[in-house]
């Protein structure tokens, strides 16, 4: 890898895929990615750059699902974050799993917790969930009320109900 700033490179490379660039300090750095390129810009991290993968995070936000990918330039001893937001209710996006193998287990955890869909992962079977839990419930989405209703307050007691009953068998 050459010591360019790699926000540069990966605004010279996906012109219209790269949207604000927050820095937030001199070694970390945010930037809004499209949804749809996901693939292709975090394989450029990855593979072009040398970029390291660290983690990926999961937010419910009331723009929809925001996915986190957060890369090391240790060389550069710079973290970039890329963001990107898969929209409600439900949220899909390209696995990074096929190009990164260390994503496959995180991307499976943000799966059953958030609900998210990750097409093309090799291993989509659940991870931390037990296998009779509720499907169509993610214990950490916030579902805000009046932004993106999915269930009514009577269903989603009832899924309340259905898994306090299941934990008390």
């Amino acid at each position: 890898m050459n010591n360019e700033n790699p926000v540069k490179q990966l605004q010279k490379q996906f012109p219209d895929a790269v949207g604000d660039v927050q820095e937030r300090s001199a070694s970390r750095m945010y930037v809004s990615i499209v949804p749809s390129k996901v693939k292709d810009i975090a394989a450029f991290m990855f593979v072009d750059l040398g970029a390291r993968f660290i983690i990926m995070t999961g937010l419910e936000t009331r723009a929809g699902m925001e996915i986190l990918y957060h890369f090391s330039f240790d060389s550069l001893g710079k973290i970039v974050t890329l963001r990107t937001v898969a929209p409600m209710p439900e949220p899909t996006i390209d696995s990074i799993a096929p190009i990164i193998d260390g994503a496959e287990y995180i991307e499976r955890e943000i799966r059953d917790l958030f609900g998210v869909e990750f097409v093309g992962h090799p291993n989509p079977v659940r991870f931390l969930l037990a296998d009779d839990w509720p499907e169509g419930v993610y214990p950490y989405r916030k579902e805000f009320r009046g932004q993106y209703p999915f269930r009514t307050e009577e269903e989603q007691e009832e899924l309340r109900c259905q898994i306090l009953r299941k934990g008390t068998k």
